[in-house]
């Protein structure tokens, strides 16, 4: 109502990232009534840890982006937080059009080579190399564990891609597109979240697409596959030729 009024101000509100659910048709209207609200989230992850399944969103951040005119933003450090909030404003002030971000729980490093200019891209290379033999794309928290899982891959030609909003990158040029993520260079994603819709950037993919468990949340993204030894081995799967699902978190399953 705040922004349907045309009253200048900026309206936003904050919960949990699964909690989400319960608002789910207030955000698809503001979607959909062009209404400029900024939805914030935060604990996005299985990383939520002990508040367990029922607090760890799994499905909840890809179907959002399934909603049309809907901008999910998930950064992945201090300066794609700050990226997603100038867009997030921008978007509700100049275009009156919803953003919703999902922020992390924990603590996260910053990346090298994140801006809030290449935040606005949708995506870029946090780890860069010419002629890459694969090509590690993550979001949000798993950004950094794809930065680890590259320096892990000593003698290998990583690219690692950080990508905090599909839909900005959608509406990069084609020629950006293509020049950061070449056809013909294997692509693996890590998303702390169902593989649904990676299909679109990636060849092979490490997700979830189990509920969460009860446990601190470093354990849980331990037990699920959210780990360097077992991004490293995915990773060379998929330079082999391997595509698909290739950790779906089942293995933290008891």
């Amino acid at each position: 109502a705040i922004s349907l009024h045309k009253t200048g101000l900026v309206p936003y509100c904050a919960t949990f990232t699964i909690f989400s659910d319960y608002m789910r048709n207030a955000i698809r209207l503001s979607a959909l009534a062009q209404a400029g609200t900024i939805f914030v989230t935060t604990h996005d992850s299985i990383a939520v840890g002990e508040d367990g399944p029922t607090h760890q969103p799994i499905e909840t951040i890809p179907s959002l982006r399934m909603i049309p005119d809907l901008t999910v933003m998930r950064p992945a450090d201090c300066n794609e937080t700050s990226g997603a909030y100038k867009f997030a404003v921008e978007n509700s002030k100049l275009r009156s059009m919803p953003t919703f971000m999902a922020l992390t729980r924990q603590a996260l490093p910053n990346l090298p080579n994140s801006s809030i200019e290449n935040t606005e891209k949708g995506a870029y290379a946090v780890i860069d190399c010419e002629s890459p033999e694969l090509i590690l794309i993550g979001t949000g928290s798993e950004v950094s564990l794809c930065w680890d899982a590259a320096k892990a891959m000593s003698g290998k030609k990583v690219r690692v891609v950080s990508m905090p909003c599909w839909e900005l990158f959608r509406a990069q040029p084609a020629s950006y597109k293509d020049a950061l993520l070449p056809k013909g260079v294997p692509k693996l994603s890590v998303e702390a979240a169902v593989t649904m819709g990676w299909g679109e950037w990636a060849d092979a993919f490490v997700g979830i697409n189990v509920f969460g468990a009860s446990a601190p949340g470093g354990t849980c993204m331990d037990k699920f596959g959210f780990n360097v030894p077992n991004v490293v081995a995915c990773a060379e799967k998929c330079m082999k030729g391997e595509k698909g699902v290739l950790s779906d978190g089942s293995q933290g399953k008891h």
